[in-house]
């Protein structure tokens, strides 16, 4: 348990939704943290499953045709990185919401705080996993999982293994009006072949494999058990209690989702549309 523990937070253990309602319910509750003085942890999946675009990715590095093919939905998140394909049964994707005034100021101090649940959840799971010991080179930088691997923020696993360590966890971490949102993808399990037939380039599944590796491959879990650990540990972390959306939050999601989230013209340009366009 940390200082946050102070404050008023709560866990949300999130129904599965669309991708572009996911990232539009991160923007809710950061105004639900200034306005209403209550920070959310959450833990959620991804129905259907989704290929989220970093900030600043190009979208001719998508393979549209074949998300469609697959049933993959697209969207595009606040934060930078690479796409990262968050199937519905491999991913486990976790955020926590709260004001920048009472977190550290300084980008890596923050990310490292908001990190500690995390790594103490791969610790109850049994899983050496920790920030990565040495720098690994880019195989594919379109892809989350593919690029280099750097020991500022990326989670790896097992730790003994040093410059042979594969990356476990994804996380980045984003501003808006005076909040500090975090989020991230932990891997519970491989799905390789949409994880690389999502993106527009030859890159072959054996590849994401050997970079890769997941909750299921280190620990054995089955997933609702390592839901529930994540969920635990940051629960844990800020002495969160037990929460749910409020009905004008998912209101607001759904429109935000609509004319930003889900819109072409965010998800390929980043140009978010006007209330009732």
């Amino acid at each position: 348990m940390t200082a946050l523990a102070d404050s008023d937070w709560r866990l949300i253990r999130d129904d599965p939704r669309d991708g572009a309602t996911q990232m539009a319910l991160e923007e809710i509750a950061a105004e639900t943290a200034l306005e209403d003085d209550v920070r959310t942890v959450r833990v959620y999946s991804w129905e259907p499953s989704t290929l989220s675009l970093g900030y600043r990715q190009d979208p001719e590095s998508v393979d549209w045709e074949y998300c469609e093919r697959e049933g993959i939905d697209v969207t595009r998140r606040q934060t930078g990185g690479g796409g990262i394909y968050h199937d519905r049964y491999a991913d486990i994707s976790y955020t926590i919401v709260a004001p920048a005034d009472e977190v550290p100021g300084d980008l890596m101090d923050c990310y490292a705080l908001f990190c500690e649940p995390i790594l103490e959840a791969f610790d109850r799971m049994g899983i050496d996993a920790d920030f990565a010991a040495a720098e690994q080179d880019a195989i594919y930088y379109p892809s989350c999982y593919l690029r280099d691997i750097n020991p500022a923020h990326d989670v790896v696993a097992p730790v003994p293994a040093s410059a042979d360590a594969e990356k476990i966890s994804g996380n980045a971490q984003y501003r808006q009006r005076d909040v500090v949102i975090q989020h991230g993808s932990v891997s519970y399990d491989l799905e390789p072949d949409c994880h690389v037939g999502a993106f527009d380039a030859d890159v072959a599944s054996e590849t994401f494999v050997d970079r890769v590796t997941s909750i299921r491959e280190q620990a054995g879990l089955d997933r609702d058990e390592a839901v529930e650990t994540i969920a635990e540990s940051l629960r844990d972390w800020c002495a969160a209690t037990e929460g749910r959306w409020r009905e004008g939050e998912l209101e607001a999601a759904r429109e935000l989702a609509d004319r930003k989230y889900g819109s072409d013209s965010w998800i390929r340009n980043r140009e978010v549309l006007e209330a009732g366009d």
